[in-house]
């Protein structure tokens, strides 16, 4: 191809075109025309693609970034785009590959010639660099959303093994409830054909009552109950009755002496009577505290979700509580942190200002910080989350009693694509983006780390 029609393709080049033609021929006598064949690599370390500028003369590269859940298309380039190095990127490496997926004819420029583009070719090179700002734009937003699936694909599962205890309780209770209730019934009929008296029904309603006051399970250790239990049923064995009634029993707060005030009362056919109709109230309405009990966990996790992913909120920035969040994030990080039999300990100090953002971002910024937290710390380790008000500042720290960062780990804590994770668990990003709400907060993270304790602070402004 001569010189002259390549400077016309440039000149007619959707993304060119508006480059005087002098610089048009100024990049075609420095570049050279290369041929991509269909299915070659285009961007790893050897092409020489990576090493400078690619003008797209025809054909159709594509670039896929793999984050651990295979690779994802991100971008592609076509006839008229500008892809590779671009004048005053930063880019050292291509965080994913680019392919040819039809053959590709471009203009390539390489990068040691880009001082002397600066210097010569400037509508040329503020062309370039509006193309590398929309570009950083595009894989800015593109990496944030990863970050946000694979997070969220995390929170589903811990959330499922959260909900999974909850719903097993509803669902054991109520099919052991639907048994109880027919010995409910039975016990019923049976104690209104006792015919029993004023004196006697009274006593009864007294014991009734108390086993109305039931404690939850965890009220009593496991070793109590089993005491409480044993006596209740050497008290049933020793006045000839079904020992089995003891389990029900055992759950309420009806104590022996009240069992035997009872007794005092009926004889031994009306106090069996007696006793299997207050042992099937007091384990219906065991079952039911217990079903409440899980139904109300579920209530507050699902509230807890809610809140975390700020679902019902529009995209403008709102007045955000940030105590709020923390605590509805280590509600839903809680499975992970059960996982390593990690203590996590959250201290807000009253009055905290609202911060005026995105209530959302910043608690994915709170959910990567402890997440990672819980990652270093080692089984039956700690982490410990505030927030408090220091100046004009609302300061969260996130501490935990790690084996701290390496020298080498925290010159490239904060750089895009760097973890130390293994392949498909860390993308890289966490970090990275977390510093990007902050600082699109007006605020600030940083860190402080040392074998055995490490704190991450973030500072966001309250005014």
């Amino acid at each position: 191809m001569s010189e002259t029609s390549l400077v016309d393709r440039l000149a007619a080049h959707r993304t060119l075109s508006g480059a005087p033609r002098s610089q048009l021929e100024w990049l075609a006598a420095h570049g050279r025309v290369l041929n991509l064949p269909a299915g070659e690599v285009a961007s790893d370390e050897e092409s020489p693609l990576m090493n400078g500028l690619v003008v797209m003369l025809s054909g159709q590269l594509v670039f896929r970034v793999d984050r651990g859940a295979g690779p994802r298309k991100v971008i592609e380039w076509n006839e008229g785009d500008v892809t590779g190095t671009l004048p005053y990127s930063r880019l050292v490496k291509a965080p994913g590959i680019a392919r040819a997926e039809r053959d590709v004819e471009s203009l390539f420029v390489a990068s040691t010639h880009f001082p002397a583009m600066a210097r010569e070719c400037y509508e040329l090179t503020a062309i370039l660099v509006h193309v590398m700002l929309d570009r950083a734009r595009l894989f800015t937003s593109s990496d944030l959303q990863v970050e946000k699936m694979l997070s969220l694909g995390r929170l589903a599962a811990g959330l499922a093994h959260e909900l999974n205890n909850p719903a097993s309780a509803v669902e054991r209770s109520a099919v052991a409830l639907r048994g109880l209730l027919a010995e409910v019934e039975t016990a019923s009929q049976r104690l209104a054909e006792a015919r029993l008296s004023k004196a006697d029904g009274d006593a009864i309603e007294r014991v009734r009552t108390r086993c109305a006051a039931t404690e939850p399970r965890h009220s009593r250790s496991p070793i109590e109950r089993a005491d409480r239990e044993d006596e209740i049923a050497e008290w049933l064995r020793r006045h000839g009755l079904d020992g089995h009634l003891a389990e029900s029993l055992a759950d309420s707060v009806v104590t022996v002496e009240a069992f035997d005030q009872l007794a005092d009362e009926l004889d031994g056919a009306r106090l069996d009577v007696a006793l299997r109709w207050v042992a099937a109230i007091c384990g219906a309405r065991r079952l039911a505290d217990e079903i409440e009990t899980a139904a109300s966990r579920i209530h507050q996790l699902v509230g807890a979700v809610r809140g975390f992913t700020y679902l019902d909120q529009g995209a403008a920035p709102k007045p955000v509580d940030v105590g709020k969040g923390l605590s509805d994030t280590l509600v839903v990080l809680r499975s992970k942190a059960r996982v390593k039999s990690a203590s996590v300990h959250l201290e807000v100090a009253p009055g905290i200002p609202l911060i005026d953002g995105y209530g959302g971002e910043l608690n994915q910024v709170w959910a990567n910080l402890i997440d990672n937290a819980l990652d270093a710390v080692p089984v039956s380790g700690r982490v410990d989350v505030s927030a408090h008000r220091e100046g004009g500042f609302v300061v969260v720290r996130i501490i935990d009693n790690g084996p701290g960062l390496s020298e080498a780990v925290q010159r490239r804590a904060f750089e895009p694509f760097f973890t130390t994770k293994p392949v498909g668990i860390g993308t890289g990003l966490g970090l990275d983006i977390a510093r990007r709400i902050v600082d699109r907060h007006g605020g600030q993270i940083e860190f402080e780390t040392r074998p055995g304790r490490t704190e991450f602070r973030v500072l966001l402004p309250t005014d």
